[in-house]
Order: structure tokens, then sequence, then C-alpha cells
């Protein structure tokens, strides 16, 4: 007989802690080793977590909703099937006691303990639950019931978590301000009211939408973006492209699409200028040696997320688009894993997909720079030739570039978008793969 800890395993790089989605477990469940466990999220990635260790499911030491540290336990396995279920049973008839007990006192107003008296007195003006740890911590640090029931909840249902009520602490810290009373389920916001009408459909944003929303505000805080543009003709490109798709298919079992080749002329540009894989620490300029090339996929629930294509300039035109074509199916089907969206470097967006000429991408932090890739449309343009200029049609590109003007001039910038250009306009017609 052993009881054992399972320990929250690594996620990814800087990636110290997640929250716990879902235990695909209960507490008495049989679990063999590398089956899964339980389902979280951190700041990149939802996924799956397997289990280390073949036994029984005793105890769950980390909610659902609370947050997971790297490296802890988040709950106990014994390989003694008889124990677990008695554990399972002085579980059962605990929880039922306890229940017993809550209602007695809400009746009675007896107070058979302080500290569980006080969830029941923080609950009366809603149906908040405070877990043991969290009305701990605030008896402990003299947080008043008013200044509990405003800190919001990151937890299931609102609940405050553990690290919830830590950020609070810290923030006390340097404000030495009680916050007033609100509702959990209402955030505070500095914007201006909203006017709601009784035919506005009113939806809380999903925990993804949250993130994207708070790391566009926070890379528009930090860094002053400033666009550049090039209209590029991409006619070779899409002759090129048009009289191979076919055999390419037929021989490598892929679709090739645009999204490989613009991602290897913005590989060839950043060789020519090192300076734009580039990340910000602080007053440090952090140049990167590998190429790392985040793809802004949109996901079929209309949120976005970015895989990384490590390594971008070790692949040919053909291990490129297998390597996209993976990336792109397994973010739409939510099979990505967090070492996926790790190390970007640089970044952009093929934003010509959904019909759009142009845009101003925001930087993914901390990186210095996005590109972003219009339609392609065909225009009336001069074509120059050594017997004097001509009119015809041609298929031409806006490219959008947004940078750090913190670290990147208007001269890096500007020549950094032309050079991308310049290797999709001087594609070769004939080219082999």
């Amino acid at each position: 007989m052993a009881l054992i800890e399972v320990i929250m395993p690594k996620m990814g790089e800087s990636i110290m802690e997640a929250t716990i989605l879902k235990w695909l477990k209960s507490v008495g469940e049989k679990i063999n080793a590398d089956e899964y466990l339980l389902e979280v999220a951190t700041d990149k990635i939802d996924t799956e977590v397997p289990c280390s260790q073949s036994g029984i499911l005793t105890e769950i030491l980390v909610q659902e909703g609370e947050i997971a540290e790297i490296g802890k336990p988040i709950c106990m396995i014994s390989t003694d099937e008889e124990e677990v279920k008695d554990n399972a049973k002085v579980e059962v008839i605990s929880e039922q006691l306890a229940q017993e007990i809550e209602e007695i006192k809400i009746l009675t107003g007896i107070n058979l303990d302080p500290i569980t008296q006080e969830a029941v007195v923080s609950s009366n003006n809603g149906s908040r639950f405070y877990s043991p740890l969290v009305l701990s911590i605030s008896k402990e640090e003299n947080i008043s019931k008013t200044e509990l029931d405003a800190i919001v909840g990151t937890g299931a249902d609102q609940r405050v978590t553990k690290h919830d009520i830590l950020n609070y602490l810290e923030q006390r810290k340097t404000t030495k301000a009680i916050p007033p009373a609100k509702a959990p389920e209402k955030v505070v916001s500095n914007a201006s009211p909203v006017f709601i009408s009784g035919n506005d459909e009113i939806i809380q944003m999903d925990r993804m939408r949250k993130m994207i929303a708070e790391r566009m505000v926070d890379s528009k805080r930090v860094a002053p973006h400033v666009t550049s543009f090039v209209e590029t003709d991409m006619t070779n490109v899409a002759i090129w492209r048009n009289s191979i798709k076919d055999s390419f298919k037929k021989q490598y079992g892929e679709n090739i699409t645009y999204t490989p080749i613009l991602l290897e002329a913005i590989v060839k540009a950043i060789k020519d200028f090192p300076q734009i894989n580039a990340s910000v620490d602080g007053d440090r300029i952090i140049y990167k040696k590998n190429i790392n090339v985040g793809m802004a996929v949109a996901l079929p629930n209309g949120n976005l997320i970015v895989p990384v294509i490590h390594n971008a300039d070790s692949y040919n035109l053909i291990g490129l688009t297998k390597k996209i074509n993976d990336l792109t199916k397994r973010a739409r089907e939510n099979k990505l894993k967090p070492e996926d969206l790790e190390g970007g470097t640089y970044t952009f967006s093929n934003i010509g997909t959904f019909g759009n000429i142009m845009g101003t991408p925001i930087i993914v932090q901390p990186q210095v720079a996005i590109m972003a890739f219009g339609a392609i449309q065909k225009k009336p343009a001069v074509i120059e030739t050594p017997q004097g200029d001509l009119l015809g049609i041609r298929q031409k590109m806006f490219i959008s570039h947004s940078y750090d003007h913190r670290i990147v001039d208007g001269s890096l910038g500007g020549q950094f978008v032309k050079r991308v250009s310049n290797y999709l306009e001087a594609f070769e017609i004939d080219r082999k793969l």
C-alpha cells in the first residue's frame, strides 16, 4: 500500500501555474498511468493532463476553478483499493455531516465554528461560497467581510481563490485602500456607462476572450505602435501556385496555400534584418538567434490563437506547408500542446483570408513587430519594359507592418517590410520544389 502525491507537471516555458477546469476522475475511481486525469487552463492554452501513476484517486487537493502551482501536489493516488473505498466512505459521510451542521447553524444561528460561521454570514447577501483556506487567510490578515465580498473571484462561479486573495493582499499593501463592496459577478470599469436596450443580447466573455483583451490592452499600453504599408505585386506567386497546387496535393498530400510562401519571405527578410527578431525586457533589448515565427489562427468560436513555427528557417517550402497545415488543423481542433505556443520571436497574420485588404495588427509582447498580409486583388498597373511602360492587370496585395517604436525606428521597420515585398515580387515563376 502506498499513498502517492500527483504533482502538477511543467506546462511549458515561463508557466508557473494553471487553473483547474475539470477533474476527469472522481474520488474512488481507478486510473491508469498516462490516462487523462484533469483538464487545465494556462494563460496560453487549455489542455488535458495525464496521470503519472496507476492507482485509485483518493483525494483531490485543488478544486475546479482554483489555481494549481507547477511542481505542487494536486491530488493523492493510492495503490490500496480497500483503503480507498474506506476513505471514500469517510469523505461522503463527512460531506453529509458538514451540510447538516451548516443547515442547523443557519436555522438556529448557533456559532459552532468561527470560520464556518463567517462563511454563512458572508453568504447572506448572496450565494457566494468561500473555501476554508480563503477564510483562514482573511482571518489571519484581518480582512473584513466587506473587503472579502468586494474581491473579484476568478474561480468557478466567481469564487475567490487563494490566488485572488493573495493578489488582493499585495494590492492592499501599496494602496492601503478598501475597495467598495460590489456584487461578485460585476466588474468595475473606468469606461463610460453602456446604454442597454431591451432588445440587446448580453453575453459574458469566455476565458480566452478575456485573456486576448488583456494582452491587447497591455501591448498598446507598453509599446508605441507604428505601422508601415507596402503594396506588393503577387502576380508571379499567384501564377506559380495555381500551376502546381494540384500536383503538390497529389505528391505530398497537402494543400499549398499562400501562407507558407509569405512565411518564407518573412524568414529571408529576418536573416537580412536580424534586429527585427528581438524582445524587450525593461531597458534591455534581446536579439533572438532562433527564428520562431508565430502564426495567428482564427478559431471556430471567433477567438484567436498564435501557434509558433520553431526554427522556421530550417524548413523548405514543402516543410513549411506541412508544418503550417498541421498547426492550423490542431489549433482549430483544440489539440495544440503548450510547447506549440512558446518561444515566438516574430508574428504574422494572413488577414487576406477574410477579404481584408490591410490592417494595423497589435504586437505580441514581448516581441517588437508583427506583419499582416491583405487580400490579393487584380488591379490595373503600370508595367515597366525595355520598350516602354505598359498598362496591364496585375495581382496586388498590401502588407502592413506594425512595430515597437521604442527600439524599431521607421528606417528599420520600413526597410524590413519592403524587403519582404521584394522577395515576393522576385518569386521565380518556374521555380522547382
